[in-house]
């Protein structure tokens, strides 16, 4: 649990870093694109060709790309139609997601799993509810696309290194999750872009880095290594965690 614990410290500043500093202002698929590019230079450094076969590699790849890349494509359009509270709220979802999904990998049902799932799911609506706007529906069906992708990714990512080696180093082969983000996000900005909504600033500019490189970065890699250190409850609950008071 300790993985997860300091990443919810090192996200909690993340939700409003977006809304403030770039949401409307800075091009959200430059954004996507610049976080997880970021994010590969800072685990490629690493990466070690005697730890991969093309299945894995592949594999990571396809996580990366959900749970980074088609993630954060929803994620950031979210920011545009709800504000930052409206956001929060809609992703206490997540944890019955993270559930289901693990269950249905393993052919199985977990009535307890999915209980402590639907605890975290209350407890993260009494605490986020702050009264929301009537023309919120568009923006909570993209947060739970942004919601099921990241489930999608941390569900498949914990899978895997089920299944590979015990010893395998995580983060020799990390570098290929961002590659599949960059699969994404690259040809999103390509078709969708806007570069007359480039960062202006400084501020604009240093909280695409820290976002990239620590955020994304150091954060996906200790959160999905944390998702490989605990059981499917204990990971659905924590993906409620940071939902603590602005």
């Amino acid at each position: 649990m300790g993985y997860l614990s300091a990443v919810t410290l090192l996200w909690a500043f993340s939700f409003s870093l977006i809304g403030v500093y770039l949401a409307g202002q800075v091009d959200a698929w430059f954004s996507v694109l610049t976080r997880v590019v970021l994010a590969a230079l800072v685990f490629l450094p690493f990466l070690r060709r005697q730890h991969l076969h093309w299945r894995l590699a592949l594999k990571l790849m396809v996580v990366g790309a959900f749970q980074l890349g088609i993630m954060y494509c929803f994620y950031y359009q979210s920011f545009l139609y709800l504000s930052v509270p409206e956001v929060l709220l809609f992703t206490i979802f997540t944890p019955i997601y993270v559930t289901l999904i693990y269950d249905m990998l393993h052919r199985q049902f977990s009535a307890w799993y999915l209980a402590t799932a639907a605890i975290a799911v209350l407890g993260a609506a009494v605490i986020k509810f702050e009264g929301i706007n009537e023309d919120f529906i568009l923006g909570f069906f993209i947060v739970q696309g942004a919601n099921l992708c990241f489930a999608i990714g941390q569900v498949g990512y914990k899978r895997i290194m089920e299944q590979e080696k015990v010893d395998l180093p995580q983060h020799t082969v990390f570098g290929l999750f961002y590659l599949g983000a960059i699969a994404v996000a690259l040809p999103m900005f390509v078709l969708f872009g806007d570069t007359s909504k480039l960062p202006a600033t400084t501020t604009q500019w240093g909280i695409l880095i820290y976002l990239g490189t620590v955020a994304s970065g150091l954060g996906y890699y200790l959160w999905n290594k944390g998702a490989t250190l605990v059981n499917a409850g204990a990971l659905a609950i924590m993906n409620n965690a940071w939902c603590l008071p602005d």
